[in-house]
């Protein structure tokens, strides 16, 4: 039998595996829709009405007084979740070979994020790579294998597409795009009744630009390179301009309802994850 585990857990695709021990970390749940219906999570106790089945009674709470209870639960329905993480070539970069990839950590998240919520019974998809939202265990190894994928996408951003009125969409990359490009997509599906969530994933070394000295800058994306002679000397603009960006990316998202937050390569994966699904669980009614 250890023989037989061993040798099902190797077919697994690692991203998989990984993703896996991540989110259980995370007790995943349904997400109820604040109201009474079908579940499995006690949402209240009303009083009995004609109309309601004997079996709905709360014996243990109507023996507390004169009125007799009925325990009605939350209700509890699947939702079409899309994600999507950035693959282009400036999510290929770590400052210290002890941290993962942008790109590594990205789509470690986004796999994790589509356990939990496949698990919790909802439809997950991936944007952009002709993945439909589907439902169920099978959905995942499809998902791992092209999240895993090596090849670079074309754009820093997801392009378009129609999504279902009242999906739920989230973009995970560094988002270093201009605000004026991701606030036109964000008002797009906002306007269409598609709600969201971006999260900012940096390696710490560009939160806090430690660079002194003599350093050659070369680009990921065929920026050109540029030299400095003493870096520390544009440490201070460096820093007024990334958290103008960042800034500029909670603003965006506040004005299309979306929520946004940010994670650096350096910090426990499960901290982010645990925010990401949370917010994703509060669901309007």
């Amino acid at each position: 039998m250890r023989q037989q585990a061993q040798d099902l857990a190797a077919t697994l695709p690692p991203l998989l595996v990984a993703a896996q021990r991540v989110a259980h970390t995370v007790a995943p749940g349904a997400h109820g829709r604040r109201r009474a219906g079908l579940g499995d999570d006690f949402w209240q106790f009303r009083p009995y009405q004609p109309f309601d089945a004997a079996r709905s009674i709360d014996w243990r709470r109507s023996a507390m007084g004169q009125t007799t209870f009925v325990r009605e639960r939350e209700q509890s329905t699947a939702q079409t979740v899309h994600l999507w993480r950035d693959s282009s070539p400036s999510m290929r970069w770590r400052s210290d070979r002890n941290l993962p990839e942008k790109r590594e950590r990205a789509a470690l998240l986004t796999m994790a994020l589509g356990v939990l919520l496949i698990e919790a019974g909802e439809r997950v998809g991936l944007l952009g790579e002709q993945l439909p939202p589907r439902t169920g265990r099978p959905a995942l190894e499809p998902m791992a294998a092209l999240l895993s994928a090596t090849a670079d996408s074309a754009g820093s951003l997801p392009v378009y597409e129609p999504l279902a009125r009242h999906s739920t969409a989230v973009l995970i990359g560094d988002l270093f795009d201009p605000l004026t490009e991701i606030d036109a997509l964000l008002r797009r599906w906002s306007s269409e009744g598609v709600r969201g969530h971006i999260l900012q994933v940096t390696d710490p070394a560009e939160e806090s630009f430690p660079f002194r000295g003599r350093v050659r800058f070369e680009g990921l994306e065929q920026e050109l390179p540029q030299l400095l002679g003493r870096a520390e000397r544009v440490a201070d603009d460096y820093a007024g301009r990334f958290a103008a960006h960042r800034a500029g990316l909670a603003e965006v998202a506040r004005r299309s309802g979306w929520t946004f937050a940010y994670h650096t390569t350096d910090r426990p994966a499960e901290a982010a994850l645990l925010a990401l699904y949370a917010v994703i669980g509060q669901r309007p009614d």
